[in-house]
């Protein structure tokens, strides 16, 4: 079997189209633009079976309806979100089969309601939407404190191998806040020069990895220590428990400047 190319397509400010490709089938992940995704199509010769979606926000579901219309591809989507054009509805702990890939289905809800990850054990990738950034999570616009934390945690179980393939360009933003609240962490510092280093050449800072966000990302290590007193210095009494102490980075981080 030919191997999996994954290829991002820039779309709006700092959105992540991911286009995967194995041999001349091709699937797009979260695509809230067409024209990014004809173009590499159109230039690439490929053709595309498959749109893949974690959430329903316009910019991942933008492109939906017109990539189905011209391709006649396949809309797959969490099933509880309302998604333009889905063909299958898909929850925690379904797997599907995507262009020679098995990915499984995990419900990672938070920044959404219904929020899904996909997840292929044989290419050791997860794509996670906007539910794990690099150095950062998403924000909770339909979720709780807990239900993210669960998610964040779920994905933290992966193996540390995994990339992760989030739907944003954050991570030197986020680096600046998971600085204030973990400065003496030097995994994090030799993450902020490297993604910087990245950034001057204009390559992507994704993907990560599980390993690199268990080792750097405030919001999936709430069980240490360090960035529990942190929590606790911003909010008192936050420090008391995991979820509190994911509350409070949340919080803090929602009016970081």
């Amino acid at each position: 079997m030919q191997p999996l190319s994954i290829t991002p397509l820039h779309a709006f400010n700092d959105n992540y189209l991911w286009l995967l490709a194995r041999g001349a089938s091709a699937a797009v992940i979260d695509p809230g633009d067409e024209e990014p995704v004809i173009r590499a199509l159109d230039r690439l010769d490929l053709r595309l079976d498959a749109i893949l979606v974690t959430h329903h926000h316009p910019d991942h579901v933008g492109g939906v309806t017109a990539l189905k219309q011209r391709y006649q591809a396949a809309v797959y989507g969490p099933a509880r979100e309302s998604i333009p054009g889905r063909d299958h509805a898909l929850s925690g702990g379904d797997a599907i089969e995507v262009i020679g890939t098995r990915f499984d289905v995990m419900d990672v809800p938070g920044h959404t309601a219904g929020h899904i990850a996909y997840y292929a054990a044989s290419e050791a990738v997860v794509f996670c939407g906007d539910t794990l950034f690099g150095c950062g999570c998403g924000r909770l616009f339909e979720g709780t404190p807990a239900q993210m934390l669960a998610s964040l945690e779920s994905l933290a179980a992966l193996p540390v191998q995994t990339r992760v393939y989030c739907a944003h360009e954050y991570t030197l933003a986020n680096i600046r806040f998971a600085l204030a609240v973990d400065p003496g962490n030097t995994d994090l510092q030799a993450r902020a020069a490297a993604a910087a280093a990245m950034r001057r050449r204009g390559e992507p800072t994704v993907p990560s990895t599980i390993g690199l966000e268990i080792a750097t990302n405030p919001f999936m290590r709430c069980d240490v220590p360090a960035i529990r007193d942190a929590a606790g210095r911003r909010k008192k009494g936050t420090e008391t428990a995991t979820v509190t102490t994911f509350a409070a980075l949340r919080e803090w981080k929602n009016g970081f400047a």
